[in-house]
């Protein structure tokens, strides 16, 4: 059975202009130091907004509310299927709890991440669609 991995992009208007929220890797080794949408499995009884919002309050303490459904779904190794979604701030200021760091990149940043190899390859699939978003007015 597959299991399905959510990552949020987390979006909001500052220094006037719109950047999505990463989370830089702490683990496994060979993905430690990379940028992600942070995210994570879904549980059993979950749906993929409900582990999207429980997740990021685990990880980042922050509030959100799971959007539509961001590109196509990666498949990652033979059990895992990762799927992006945008998510809404709600509250909350996001702490690095599971993570190295954190950081708020506009759309070129983002380019430059992924063209560099500093972005986890499964993520690297949904740069167009968050460069998009990043250039869309808001509100987020």
């Amino acid at each position: 059975m597959v299991r399905i991995v959510v990552a949020g992009a987390v979006i909001r208007e500052w220094g006037g202009a719109n950047r999505v929220l990463l989370a830089q890797r702490a683990y496994p080794p060979h993905l430690a130091g990379l940028w992600e949408l942070p995210g994570g499995k879904v549980e059993e009884g979950e749906s993929p907004a409900q582990a999207l919002e429980r997740e990021l309050r685990e990880e980042l303490e922050i509030e959100v509310v799971g959007g539509d459904r961001i590109g196509d779904a990666v498949p990652v190794g033979d059990d895992l299927e990762l799927r992006a979604y945008r998510a809404r701030w709600v509250a909350g200021e996001p702490v690095a709890v599971e993570h190295r760091a954190l950081g708020w990149f506009d759309d070129a940043e983002v380019v430059r991440l992924a063209d560099s190899g500093e972005m986890v390859p499964a993520d690297v699939g949904w740069v167009r669609e968050l460069v998009d978003l990043l250039r869309r007015p808001g509100p987020f």
